[in-house]
């Protein structure tokens, strides 16, 4: 439970932050502290300036202990709107988001961060995992679409949703303001900017009709900063071709797509000392890849992501700063051994600002459950 004394602590230590990293000054430090004090002593709480929230984002970004893509946290662009009220406003802004972070595939790195947690029944959600996911529908053959969304899909279906049960259906947004029925909020198709995947060397593949939307935007973390919690603040940055071609696509619990790919392949599935699940999950991820860079849309591949990690490393030293990593979700899911972070350990330290994942009761437990770049969900269930 956080305490008065626990917000002024976590408020000070980042305040602190801010005039380093800032370059303020000691008057300007201590001028801040003051009232920072000040506000929390008459209501308990304070709130951020836009260059502290701004700083505390990027800094959450930089502290994710299971992200790969941290090289870039200085370049996340912060979109205020701690002044808007309501579900149109709020479903607005996040349709403005989806249109800023894809760029017409030029990926921005983005978070659009609502109003503090604080007054009961004025509290922001939203419900959805990420901002752009697939359904998925339970049927008689089987689910048809992503098994990863068949409960929330059942929520919108519920809330008076009707998607068109293809593989590949844009589930609606759904905004839930304090203990207020959620609203949905459905996407239009032409913000969603989606990659028809092919292979170079299987024309076959294309015969699949699969796709992937090509920006991931998580949707459902809690923002620290300094004591003060954003229970609305979503983010993205770009894939990882593996979190595509090697987990959403290929996990049997998702869309268990090798194999199809092997059978195209034309390969020995008798025995799993064929590797037979090997070649097609490095196929798979060859027509992510090629695919993505066909249409334009910005990719990265797990070899030049671990390298941008290790500059990552080599400039927080320079900093003077350690690097703290959760090794199980830095290294990638393919061919890890292949890669430097494979041979590196990390201090699994939780470092604030960060972002986390809230429990049933609204509070935000544990380090971040997702890759903020990839959007990427491992052994986690949200």
């Amino acid at each position: 439970m956080t305490t008065q004394r626990t917000v002024l602590e976590e408020a000070e230590a980042f305040i602190r932050i801010c005039g380093d990293e800032l370059g303020w000054g000691a008057d300007r430090t201590n001028d801040r502290l003051l009232e920072v004090r000040r506000r929390i002593a008459e209501s308990g709480s304070y709130e951020h300036t836009e260059e502290e929230l701004r700083l505390g984002a990027r800094l959450a970004w930089r502290n994710s202990n299971r992200c790969i893509g941290r090289l870039f946290w200085e370049t996340l662009e912060v979109v205020d709107v701690r002044q808007l009220e309501t579900e149109e406003q709020i479903a607005e802004a996040l349709l403005r988001h989806i249109g800023t972070a894809t760029n017409g595939g030029r990926i921005r790195p983005t978070i659009t961060v609502f109003r503090q947690a604080g007054r009961p029944g004025r509290e922001i959600r939203i419900e959805n995992y990420q901002l752009i996911r697939y359904a998925g529908y339970e049927t008689e053959e089987g689910i048809v679409g992503d098994p990863d969304s068949v409960d929330f899909t059942k929520r919108c279906l519920e809330l008076g949703w009707q998607g068109e049960r293809t593989a590949f259906d844009v589930l609606p947004l759904v905004v839930r303001i304090g203990d207020r029925t959620p609203r949905l909020f459905p996407i239009p198709r032409e913000l969603v900017l989606e990659v028809p995947l092919s292979h170079p060397e299987l024309p076959g593949l294309a015969d699949l009709q699969l796709k992937w939307y090509a920006v991931p935007i998580v949707s459902n973390m809690i923002l620290e900063i300094g004591g003060v919690s954003y229970t609305a603040a979503p983010f993205n940055g770009w894939y990882m071709g593996t979190e595509i071609g090697a987990r959403n696509l290929a996990d049997e619990r998702r869309y268990n797509l090798l194999p199809a790919v092997a059978s195209l392949m034309g390969l020995d599935m008798r025995h799993e000392s064929y590797l037979w699940r090997d070649r097609a999950l490095v196929e798979l991820n060859v027509a992510v890849l090629h695919s993505y860079k066909k249409h334009g849309v910005m990719i990265v591949d797990h070899h030049t992501a671990a390298q941008q990690f290790t500059r990552f490393e080599e400039r927080e030293s320079r900093c003077g700063r350690g690097v703290t990593g959760d090794w199980t979700w830095l290294i990638p899911p393919l061919s890890p051994a292949t890669t430097p972070i494979f041979h590196n350990h990390y201090e699994d330290r939780i470092v604030t600002p960060n972002f986390f994942h809230p429990d049933r009761d609204g509070t935000a437990t544990g380090d971040i459950g997702v890759c903020p770049v990839s959007g990427t969900q491992r052994a986690f269930t949200p």
